[in-house]
């Protein structure tokens, strides 16, 4: 008897918690969303200048290493909040170039595309009996590709290459979102700021490779 019983408990027990981490992800998720909007924001009404490619690197690879490092403990949402309004920040000059450009409805466009880009991959991810664990491979591969293709890019200026690596970058961001969703739904994801992070910067790559391809098709 105590043997079904104590298996039957390890399992509510086990759906607990994955429940407990997909609920604190999806409302760290919105928070840190909403407060890198704000700070966008802000920094479009204070017309700020775009950070320059060391700066954004530094800020961004130096906050996530500090949000990975310190994702077990209270420091980690600090970080995590410090992380996503630093990536706030840099895209508020990016919008001002596009309003000022008269592109303001790419940027309307964009947001749609992303939100339902990640409302549809949740969905699936969710939804789905397969198991998703087999696209790492093939996200492995793709990042490779993704980094020789943006060395390239410096040394080569082509909209074709541009464009083929913003869609590149989707694709990628889209299977990190479903793994990441599964990965809590089946256990093998099991603290909420690591997810939170990792959905947040696929989020990130697709609004901006959308703002991309979009600014690119409607550019006179």
């Amino acid at each position: 008897m105590n043997g079904p019983m104590v298996s039957r408990t390890s399992s509510e027990a086990s759906v607990l918690q994955t429940n407990k981490v997909l609920r604190n992800t999806y409302a760290l998720l919105s928070m840190t969303l909403l407060w890198s909007a704000v700070v966008a924001g802000t920094s479009m009404a204070m017309g700020l200048p775009r950070p320059g490619i060391i700066i954004t690197l530094v800020g961004f690879y130096g906050l996530l290493f500090l949000t990975e490092k310190n994702r077990n403990n209270s420091m980690g949402l600090v970080f995590t909040f410090l992380f996503t309004g630093f990536m706030g920040y840099t895209i508020g000059p990016l919008l001002n170039m596009y309003i000022g450009a008269g592109m303001g409805d790419v940027i309307v466009t964009a947001l749609g595309g992303t939100a339902l880009s990640f409302l549809a991959a949740s969905a699936y991810a969710l939804t789905t009996k397969r198991d998703l664990s087999m696209l790492g491979g093939l996200m492995l591969s793709l990042f490779v590709v993704l980094i020789v293709g943006m060395i390239a890019s410096i040394f080569i200026q082509s909209t074709i290459m541009h464009l083929a690596l913003s869609s590149l970058f989707i694709v990628f961001s889209t299977m990190a979102i479903l793994m990441t969703t599964q990965g809590i739904i089946r256990g093998g994801e099991t603290n909420y700021i690591s997810a939170t992070v990792t959905l947040f910067v696929s989020i990130y790559n697709i609004f901006i490779s959308l703002l991309s391809i979009l600014g690119i098709m409607n550019d006179d």
